[in-house]
């Protein structure tokens, strides 16, 4: 049986849940992963960049990295200019790289649950789009609802 997908949004110290169809980008089009399954983590990389693309200046899959099913990496470059390769794995997310297609072995950083909350740690461009879309998305519900 699977799953209710929804997503948690953390902003200011604030965490909100939104089922798929409520939330603000567009979410996982694929359907809720059924208990047990394997995660092909390339479809959940692309998952990811499709979610936050509209908060970063550049997010792509990278095409020179290897991807497995236990590993994917993504580039990214924030609304500051910044760049960095992520590596996507069960045990969440991390940068593994300040250039795109960069793994420094040497590197230890921390993991993230959720794009949102490493992205949250990296841009304050991010949070802005972010915190905008959240407020238009707001903004829409209210005057639906009067």
């Amino acid at each position: 049986m699977a799953e209710l997908c929804c997503l948690r949004y953390t902003y200011w110290g604030m965490e909100i849940d939104c089922q798929p169809e409520e939330s603000i980008v567009s979410a996982f089009d694929e359907d809720c992963v059924e208990l047990g399954d394997v995660k092909d983590m390339r479809l959940e990389a692309e998952a990811v960049v499709n979610d936050v693309l509209f908060a970063v200046a550049e997010m792509h899959v990278s095409q020179s990295l290897s991807s497995a099913s236990d590993v994917a990496y993504i580039n990214v470059e924030t609304r500051e200019g910044n760049r960095y390769c992520l590596e996507l794995t069960e045990a969440g997310l991390r940068v593994v790289g300040y250039a795109f297609d960069q793994v420094d072995e040497d590197l230890s950083t921390q993991y993230h649950e959720t794009v949102y909350s490493l992205l949250d740690t990296l841009s304050p461009g991010y949070r802005e789009a972010f915190g905008n879309a959240l407020l238009q998305r707001l903004e829409r519900l209210k005057q639906n609802g009067q």
